[in-house]
């Protein structure tokens, strides 16, 4: 064969005979790709459904439905043949599967098979007037609500930490960064509503795709039902009743309105869409987290044995952060493939979104339930270190005071203008002292020796007080949270089943 011709090629041949002896060693799992996404990042949920049996069990459970609204119009279904079918909804024989499609090259044709020879009595109506879509585009329908509502789940739980997180740190002043340069202050909890906003806006967008995301449902292979017709007999409002019913089964309001032989791929753009979204939110909150631990005022949890260099035994990496940034990367770019795939898709159908649609959507989960369960870990466990964060405050607050000094000054009597004017010039001198010797900030000292201010020289040390320049951000932060997120968040509280320290990264 094929690796017995490689092996005797001598260029070939030390590459090759390692192979040959893992297959003899029974490893063949170890030469095998492995997507790291369901091996090392997602978790089982995520993971759950998109396996093999959740799809395949889902195919059945199309079948079921299907047979049971035809036999509910009046065909000649019966219940024993239904009754069959759901004894064996979730016995998938995928050998038998596996075989049928080497022979038929055809993989729903082969489950029909697969699944009639564990139903015999069945076999005849499993698939009645169905086209391969009516499994295949309803099951990724399915997998695509199912986990959408896994992903609100974490949203929940992701907003439900932050919001304790920022309620503890509301009042800890912390420097603003514009073009990240030092700005007027902000309150660390402040800072972390940032984060949230952009959550809530992506929960708001996921629900009410979770709501109005509608089932494939029975439309026949170019969409206009008509072998369905066919079977009652030129009898239109059963045609429609079918589709209602089917949809009504697999907990769909609805099916969508009309649609060639499959759903318009429109659906997988707005929902990779979303997740680009949630990507793009995530990936600024670890951008924000990784310039941070370079601060050292807020850091990711770090375990006891963790390990940040191979060389550098000091250090202290933001790994968790920067695995949110590359696998969000990856998500974002799935929504212009999705967005591909839709625009190329000719009249009725065309095959060439398959292979494309069966890495991308997986991914596209799978990626997001890693993104969110790292974030949440984050969030839960981070560090934050407010002794370093009053001291960088403290570097800049003379600059940052200088406004309210000349105000009290000409309270106390001064020239506005000759008092910026004094207070330019110290500061340009300060400036020069930390850029070009290194030295601390001196501008408090210089404005307290100057002549100028010392009509307000007992009061420069409240002037000082960094809570006097954070505005509302302690109000900000609870009004936010009273008004935006608790009533986005509660009604789902209780779907989160997954503690936060049980989470696998």
């Amino acid at each position: 064969t094929m690796l017995q011709t490689l092996i005797k090629s001598r260029k070939n041949a030390r590459f090759i005979k390692p192979r040959r002896a893992y297959c003899q060693s029974n490893k063949l799992e170890r030469i095998k790709y492995e997507n790291p996404l369901t091996g090392r990042y997602c978790g089982k949920d995520m993971n759950y459904l998109w396996s093999p049996q959740f799809k395949f069990s889902t195919w059945r459970k199309l079948w079921i439905a299907l047979a049971t609204a035809q036999k509910e119009g009046g065909l000649s279904v019966t219940q024993s043949q239904i009754d069959q079918m759901k004894k064996n909804q979730d016995n998938i024989n995928f050998s038998d599967a596996e075989a049928y499609e080497k022979k038929f090259r055809h993989d729903v044709m082969s489950h029909i098979h697969a699944f009639g020879d564990q139903c015999p009595e069945a076999a005849p109506i499993i698939h009645w007037g169905a086209t391969s879509c009516f499994v295949g585009d309803n099951t990724d329908i399915i997998q695509i609500k199912e986990s959408m509502i896994l992903v609100r789940n974490q949203l929940v739980q992701l907003l439900d930490i932050m919001k304790r997180q920022a309620l503890i740190h509301k009042d800890v002043p912390t420097l603003g960064f514009t073009h990240f340069q030092p700005a007027q202050l902000t309150t660390v909890g402040k800072r972390m509503t940032l984060w949230m906003q952009d959550l809530v806006l992506d929960l708001e967008s996921l629900n009410n795709m979770i709501d109005t995301i509608p089932l494939r449902g029975v439309k026949g292979t170019t969409g206009t039902q008509a072998s369905f017709l066919a079977l009652f007999n030129g009898d239109h409002a059963k045609c429609r009743n079918l589709d209602k019913r089917v949809a009504n089964l697999m907990g769909f309001k609805s099916s969508i309105g009309v649609s060639g032989q499959t759903y318009t791929r429109k659906i997988d753009f707005q929902v990779t869409a979303i997740l680009s979204g949630i990507a793009q939110s995530a990936h600024k909150f670890a951008t924000d987290m990784r310039l941070l631990m370079h601060l050292k005022e807020i850091e990711e949890p770090w375990g006891d044995k963790q390990i940040g260099s191979s060389a550098m035994a000091y250090k202290r990496n933001p790994m968790r952060s920067e695995r949110i940034c590359s696998l969000a990367r990856h998500v974002i770019t799935l929504e212009s493939n999705t967005a591909n795939t839709h625009a190329n898709q000719w009249f009725e159908r065309t095959l060439d979104d398959s292979a494309n649609r069966r890495i991308t959507l997986p991914e596209a989960f799978l990626s997001i339930d890693a993104i969110l369960n790292i974030q949440t870990n984050i969030i839960d466990g981070m560090q934050v270190w407010p002794f370093v964060i009053r001291k960088h405050v403290m570097d800049e607050i003379a600059y940052i005071a200088t406004e309210n000094i000349i105000m009290a000054g000409v309270k106390a009597g001064g020239d506005r203008q000759v008092l910026h004017e004094v207070i330019r010039q110290h500061s340009m001198e300060a400036s020069k002292l930390i850029k070009e010797r290194g030295g601390n900030n001196d501008l408090m000292e210089r404005i307290t020796n100057d002549k100028h201010f010392e009509a307000i020289k007992g009061e420069l040390g409240d002037l000082l007080e960094p809570s006097n320049y954070v505005g509302r951000a302690p109000e900000q932060v609870t009004e936010f949270i009273e008004e935006y997120v608790d009533p986005l968040i509660e009604p789902h509280l209780a779907s989160i089943k997954k503690p936060v320290n049980d989470l696998d990264l």
